[in-house]
């Protein structure tokens, strides 16, 4: 397969906001492992990426010809085959959404598909177009990238004597995992534990569920199924059906149910979310896009968390709760159900997290994973911080 560009359709990264405030969509985590991980896994080589400007230094473009695929779309045996059908002079669409086309060096919109004699999918592919597609096609993510993963390999071995498995061919330890008297149950779906990851006494865990490189479970844990908890971070208290992009924090007691947390997050100890109306609605949640809330079709749906966003403790967010990037939520009460980027408070009101008192934390938080707080991150966040300055009302004049 010719090398592959990830690209991100206008219409589907703002559905993804703010996730894709700080990332292209290929780079959202969903089962196991990134989406970009996945087309890497299955082409062989590096995928480069057709993303904001402004990303591009992180995320870069490698030269030459590509095959381009929009990052929404989920690799599957289906897809490829479509794939490998195509033709130079030919454009894959999903009814009007662009899945697919040979692209040269020079261009660098999606005009290209325009050019290109269209040819439409026969199947309805895995297709992350909102974010709540997110959690709701994690655990099929999780049983897709655990084959993609784990086949033709072995297993470490679980040697706790007291620790109690359901299904053990379906659970999966990378090498340096350590488990002390926890519960794991893969009937329902297959367990994945990351390089050097830990689960802790009195942890109770269901399949699907997967735990990211260097990431703890700590002790008496409740984590039911198709769950992911990305690379280096640290969960307790209870956990249903949620994404946790990875080097972020819910390590205290608490419910986190269908949702999704960037990275660089933390939740303070018993910080709760509710991912049901009182009255079984349809819930709402707020859409970029539209600049307002949008009917998600879903009865159940929780928390939506930007990157670098951190909530103290006892903080209650309401069903579909929206919060953007590096957001700082404290205080009583339920804070409103759409917090934008770079607040500062609660219920009570909010003020502006001035950007150097942002950065001042972000060294701080990034020195605790031994990572660099750059200037390529630093110029992304601060293009955020003017990109979502509107949506800071209490800033404007009147």
């Amino acid at each position: 397969m010719k090398q592959i560009l990830l690209f991100d359709d206008p219409a589907i990264r703002g559905s993804l906001l703010p996730f894709t405030f700080t990332r292209p969509v290929a780079e959202i985590r969903v089962g196991i492992l990134k989406i970009s991980e996945k087309w890497e896994k299955i082409s062989g080589n590096p995928v480069s990426f057709l993303t904001q400007p402004y990303l591009d230094k992180k995320f870069p473009r490698t030269e030459g010809d590509h095959l381009a695929i929009n990052a929404g779309f989920l690799p599957s045996k289906e897809l490829i085959q479509s794939l490998k059908k195509l033709d130079s002079d030919e454009a894959l669409f999903l009814g009007k959404i662009p899945v697919a086309a040979y692209i040269g060096e020079t261009e660098k919109n999606l005009s290209f598909f325009s050019n290109k004699k269209p040819v439409q999918l026969d199947f309805q592919p895995t297709f992350i177009q909102h974010t709540w597609d997110i959690f709701r096609f994690n655990g099929e993510a999780i049983r897709s990238d655990f084959g993609l993963l784990t086949a033709g390999r072995t297993s470490q071995a679980i040697t706790d004597p007291h620790t109690i498995v359901y299904s053990p061919e379906n659970i999966f330890l990378e090498e340096g995992v350590k488990i002390k008297a926890a519960v794991l149950n893969a009937e329902g779906g297959p367990i994945y534990l990351g390089k050097n990851s830990e689960v802790q006494e009195g942890s109770l865990i269901r399949g699907p569920f997967a735990l990211g490189e260097g990431s703890t479970v700590n002790m008496g844990a409740k984590l039911r199924g198709d769950t992911t908890v990305g690379p280096y971070s640290k969960v307790g208290g209870e956990i249903s059906n949620s994404v946790i992009f990875g080097y972020s924090n819910k390590g205290h007691e608490g419910f986190l149910g269908n949702s999704v947390i960037g990275e660089w997050c933390n939740l303070g100890a018993d910080t709760n979310t509710s991912n049901l109306k009182n009255n079984y609605a349809p819930v709402k949640l707020w859409d970029y896009t539209k600049g307002g809330f949008a009917n998600t079709g879903l009865q159940f749906c929780g928390l939506m968390m930007g990157d670098h966003s951190k909530c103290g403790i006892n903080t209650m967010f309401n069903t579909g709760t929206v919060v953007g990037v590096g957001a700082n939520i404290f205080g009583d009460g339920f804070p409103r159900n759409f917090i934008p980027s770079f607040s500062w408070g609660g219920a009570a009101g909010f003020s502006t997290f001035s950007f150097a008192k942002f950065v001042e934390a972000a060294r701080v938080v990034f020195s605790r994973r031994s990572k660099e707080w750059d200037a390529t991150e630093q110029e992304i966040l601060e293009q955020v911080f003017e990109l979502t300055r509107n949506y800071r009302i209490w800033d404007k004049t009147t």
